[in-house]
């Protein structure tokens, strides 16, 4: 064989070997999906020296939320009658569970340690004689106080449960919100006639509250009415003293006018006489001599 010959041979071998390989190497699965992950790498199957402690796959059937939903609960699954406990038998169930939960959890054993306690006690004192109190009456009976405290927990548990179907939000339903779009033209609301005459009167009072009264400033000439009570004198012999004033013209007009008759009468321009008290006053021009 020349070796052009034993070259086409090899290479026809290892054509062969990588099409049809010795071992399998595709995993045995169905869909090819991996059940889990180590070390970043897919695992298809259970590896065979996987360890799994004896305590793993340990499941607690029942939880209770402490020593008086356990005690009920044995005497309600079993039937018994809570104001007759047969004490014996619950507190050997008790102690059962009691036990149990010490080898898997000692600090939440210990909060039921003590209601063991309390079982073991009346268990003990209802094997003793019954003594009659030194009144004659009849001697309480021990469990009377676990029988209260049972029917008071009982009581409440169902009050619980109760309240706990009632319809709660986030569990039961929820709330419905809607989004409404509102209307760009805006709507405002009608109003009537009261309503009117209301706001009217409202305006007129705080009217009246803020009134303004405006002072006009009148330039009036004291020589000016001193001439016009010359003039009137001139034509009569003599005029009453309220005759020379208009009243109509304001009081303004009346002060000054009686200033110019005082100021005439200071210069005796004119005369201001009386007949007699309480009669009327006249006024006349004064007599000058020639």
């Amino acid at each position: 064989m020349t070796t052009a010959d034993e070259a086409r041979a090899a290479s026809g071998q290892s054509d062969a070997a990588l099409a049809a390989p010795a071992t399998d190497s595709t995993p045995n699965t169905v869909d090819g999906i991996a059940f889990a992950r180590l070390y970043g790498e897919p695992l298809f199957k259970l590896p065979q020296d996987l360890y799994i402690p004896p305590d793993a796959l340990e499941v607690f059937l029942e939880t209770f939320e402490g020593p008086l939903d356990l005690l009920l609960y044995l005497i309600r699954k079993q039937n018994f009658n809570v104001l007759d406990i047969p004490m014996a038998e619950v507190t050997n169930q008790y102690l059962g569970y009691v036990e149990q939960l010490r080898k898997t959890n000692l600090e939440l054993a210990a909060e039921y340690l003590l209601m063991a306690a309390m079982l073991i006690e009346i268990k003990s004192r209802m094997l003793l004689p019954v003594k009659k109190a030194d009144t004659g009456d009849e001697a309480e009976d021990p469990r009377a106080e676990l029988v209260r405290r049972l029917l008071e927990y009982e009581q409440m548990k169902l009050a619980a449960q109760r309240l706990d179907q009632l319809p709660q939000l986030g569990r039961d339903f929820l709330r419905a919100e809607v989004y409404i779009e509102q209307s760009i033209t805006p709507r405002f609301p009608d109003v009537n006639t009261d309503d009117l005459r209301s706001a009217w009167a409202d305006v007129i009072k705080r009217a009246k509250l803020v009134q303004h009264h405006k002072i006009s400033r009148e330039e009036l000439s004291v020589r000016e009415h001193m001439s016009v009570i010359l003039r009137r004198l001139q034509g009569a012999r003599f005029m009453e003293f309220s005759e020379l004033f208009d009243t109509t013209r304001g009081v303004p007009v009346v002060v000054v006018n009686f200033i110019a008759m005082l100021e005439l009468s200071r210069e005796s321009l004119i005369e201001i006489t009386q007949a007699e008290p309480f009669a009327p006053i006249y006024v006349r021009l004064a007599y000058l001599p020639a």
